[in-house]
């Protein structure tokens, strides 16, 4: 006779409770729960936060130094781009005094003119764009169709983006 005989026969799987199987289990169901009404909260606000984000009109000023923006003429074929480069440098420099009235930008040249529309807009981009402050003294100054839209986008993305 071996030793194993006078062991208990094994216990059938049915014979376990499902029921508790850990503890703490039972908080699974309200936190999914939870979970999953957070994540609609969460994204109910996102969809409300963009709609209201793109719904906003533009002020009158920004609308009105747009349309001026669209009705300048561009220096396409290689024309002279130096008075554009000026009456864009005008436009936003009356922008700034209008509405900052109090930080005299229009004072500032060169670089630490575009870092201040930077620091306005960083969305703009126009820092890289020395060509804006630079132009104008130029003579002869010409701008490839390229650097023409860019330099045209980032000044509608500043006027439209300003805080």
């Amino acid at each position: 006779m071996s030793p194993l005989d006078g062991l208990e026969p094994l216990i059938a799987p049915a014979a376990i409770s499902w029921w508790p199987p850990a503890p703490g289990w039972w908080c699974l169901p309200p936190m999914l729960g939870l979970l999953g009404w957070g994540l609609w909260y969460w994204w109910r606000r996102q969809v409300r936060q963009d709609a209201v984000e793109t719904e906003q009109p533009l002020d009158p000023a920004r609308q009105a130094a747009l349309e001026e923006l669209s009705r300048l003429s561009k220096p396409y074929d290689g024309a002279p781009a130096g008075p554009w480069l000026q009456e864009l440098n005008g436009l936003l420099k009356r922008l700034c005094r209008m509405h900052y009235p109090g930080d005299h930008s229009h004072t500032l040249s060169g670089r630490a003119w575009l870092a201040y529309l930077d620091n306005r807009c960083p969305a703009a981009g126009l820092t890289r764009w020395m060509i804006l402050v630079e132009g104008a003294y130029r003579p002869q100054c010409k701008l490839d169709d390229k650097a023409i839209a860019g330099l045209y986008q980032s000044v509608e993305t500043w006027i439209r983006k300003h805080v």
